[in-house]
């Protein structure tokens, strides 16, 4: 199973190299072989050599980031959605979604 895959994903390398490669950058085709070092090269290079979802590396940063999240208090929440605002990210989930006080905790304190 592990050897079609490698060979289906360095086929469809192989493919789009010699279609885009040498139109736009003027480059030469490459063969099969040369297909599967390639990706086998960005695979060391760049990490996450298994077939599996994200490697060990992006586990344990993903792991760190939701650990200092899941610690910080709903005021530091705002103020870093604020400040990922400022450097043009935009606010893909809308006010709410990072809204702490919401309607269940307001409602809690009408009591």
């Amino acid at each position: 199973m592990v050897v079609a895959a490698l060979a289906g994903v360095s086929g469809a390398i192989m493919l789009l190299w010699n279609w885009l490669m040498p139109d736009i950058f003027g480059l030469t085709v490459i063969n099969f072989w040369q297909a599967l070092g390639l990706f086998l090269l960005t695979r060391i290079l760049f990490g996450r050599f298994g077939f599996g979802r994200g490697g060990m590396m992006m586990r344990d940063r993903g792991s760190h980031i939701r650990e200092k999240w899941m610690n910080m208090t709903p005021e530091q929440r705002k103020e870093f959605i604020n400040k990922r605002r400022n450097f043009g990210f935009g606010h893909p989930f809308g006010a709410e979604h990072f809204d702490m006080e919401g309607p269940a905790k307001q409602g809690d304190g009408d009591k």
